[in-house]
């Protein structure tokens, strides 16, 4: 009989069925790395989100057969261990396909019509001595006609794109960075940065993508360029960023995500003064988090372990 452990419960509010076979489960609100030990002694499956499950932790857990991931990035777990020990690793994909894309456009639309800026002045009574009916302090732009960048093509990625087309803006999606070859329907990584008046991100956090934007990238955009990361915290240089919005050579930055989180006091983009920025918009990595979404995640969770049980795993990533 399986023994399965949900470690981080607390993670997502939604109803999480039981599965459909003989099991006993236990489950935790939360759980910190030094109690990983404890607490998966005899357990054969792992409901995990974001804690670190490393090469030394699997090989101390004979017991474990499957790593049951309730989130769609894996970066947390050595695959490569799980490979060599035959633990399956099955993740989560396509819930968020509608939640992640309208929060991208969310922070894009608040930035490009500075409702951060007029929610201040107006909390400031500027609107009330105003000399006429309305005040033109912070500019406006439309997205019509405006050109998006997208980097990474998954679900998320696709998604937001429609979303921009259906907006009249025009929308270039990047070949990797680096690549030799351009394939057909996507334009080279370096004439997105350059060309597009956002760019939006929706690859994931590997050792290749890790600070896929950085100074030089930075400087390369626009100065009005918004830059739109829904993604991974780690896929921009957070202090070349905070530079930029700093010295105002970008037009702005609406971030769900950070490089640890829950992030330390001193990340750059924390700063008091680039927090107080009105082009900066940071939200705690609450873009997946609608409650159809988290529903949907939940029901695919105990679809993927119940498909393990059943000898035929789904979803796997190892």
């Amino acid at each position: 009989m399986h023994r399965i452990a949900y470690l981080e419960r607390e993670s997502i509010r939604a109803d999480v069925r039981r599965p459909a076979f003989a099991h006993e489960w236990v489950e935790y609100s939360r759980t910190v790395p030094a109690e990983l030990d404890a607490r998966l002694a005899g357990v054969t499956i792992a409901i995990v989100n974001k804690l670190p499950f490393t090469a030394e932790l699997i090989g101390r857990l004979p017991d474990l057969k499957m790593i049951a991931v309730a989130a769609t990035g894996t970066n947390n777990v050595d695959l490569a261990a799980c490979q060599a020990r035959g633990i399956v690793v099955s993740n989560i994909r396509g819930y968020a396909r509608q939640t992640v894309p309208e929060h991208a456009l969310a922070l894009l639309m608040a930035l490009s019509r500075n409702l951060v800026a007029y929610r201040a002045s107006v909390q400031d009574g500027r609107w009330q001595r105003s000399d006429q009916f309305c005040f033109f302090d912070h500019p406006i732009r439309d997205l019509h006609g405006q050109t998006l960048g997208v980097i990474g093509s998954g679900d998320l990625g696709d998604g937001f794109a429609r979303l921009a087309e259906a907006l009249g803006m025009t929308v270039l999606k990047a070949e990797r960075k680096g690549a030799a070859t351009v394939r057909p329907g996507y334009t080279a990584f370096d004439r997105v940065i350059a060309a597009s008046d956002a760019i939006s991100l929706h690859c994931p956090l590997t050792p290749e993508t890790r600070h896929l934007i950085g100074a030089a990238e930075l400087a390369a955009m626009k100065p009005t360029a918004l830059l739109i990361n829904t993604a991974r915290g780690g896929l921009v240089d957070e202090a070349a960023l905070a530079a930029a919005l700093r010295a105002g050579t970008i037009g702005g930055a609406g971030f769900d995500v950070l490089t640890e989180e829950p992030p330390k006091d001193d990340n750059p983009l924390l700063a008091p003064d680039v927090l107080a920025l009105p082009n900066f918009i940071l939200t705690p990595h609450v873009a997946w988090a609608s409650a159809p979404a988290m529903q949907a995640l939940a029901d695919q969770l105990i679809d993927n372990i119940e498909a393990f049980a059943r000898g035929e795993p789904r979803n796997r990533v190892a």
